[in-house]
């Protein structure tokens, strides 16, 4: 752990936030990405960043610019609590090591013990579309619009679980679910 990532950890626990990453980009950009329970607003990543930047430059941290946000719907999966608090949600994995022919794989993740985690595998039905003539045939043809979304069972998909350890994990996120509610008038 870097200095500068223990003092912001530090910090940010101390205010009831979670350090998700901590990146370095060009220029002298200091990104540090956020989270809580109750999720991340505007406002908590203003009060982040009026107070890094003051506890940034009493320790004496070089950056340029500070940006802090949430990690998105997309949240990685880096630290072994992480992979048990998002424990029956949709995850994508990417393995170090091809499994199969694989490295990219979507599912439910599991808390399996002594340090491993599970994934039961969704294994989705191929496209008919894409079959027949690739993306350019997608783009080429009409597609109908539903009304309503279809919904996909996913227990009832899950026909095989890979069992890894985080060190066989190359990447890890959240697959996106949005949820709209209808506006009320």
């Amino acid at each position: 752990m870097t200095s500068t990532q223990a003092i912001i950890e530090r910090t940010l626990a101390a205010m009831g936030y979670e350090v998700v990453d901590i990146e370095r980009g060009q220029q002298g950009v200091l990104r540090v990405f956020i989270d809580a329970p109750s999720g991340i607003t505007l406002d908590d990543c203003e009060k982040v960043s009026r107070q890094l930047s003051y506890v940034l430059e009493v320790e004496g941290v070089d950056y340029a610019r500070l940006e802090v946000s949430s990690p998105g719907l997309d949240r990685p999966l880096k630290k072994p609590v992480d992979f048990e608090r998002f424990a029956g949600s949709e995850v994508a994995i990417r393995l170090r090591e091809p499994l199969e022919g694989r490295r990219n794989f979507d599912g439910l993740l599991t808390v399996e013990g002594e340090g491993r985690f599970g994934l039961e595998l969704i294994e989705r039905a191929p496209d008919a579309s894409r079959a027949r003539g690739g993306r350019a045939a997608n783009k080429a043809r009409p597609r109908r619009v539903r009304s309503a979304p279809e919904t996909v069972d996913v227990q009832a998909q899950a026909a095989r679980k890979l069992v890894f350890s985080l060190d066989e994990i190359e990447r890890a996120r959240l697959v996106p679910k949005l949820k709209f509610q209808e506006r009320r008038k």
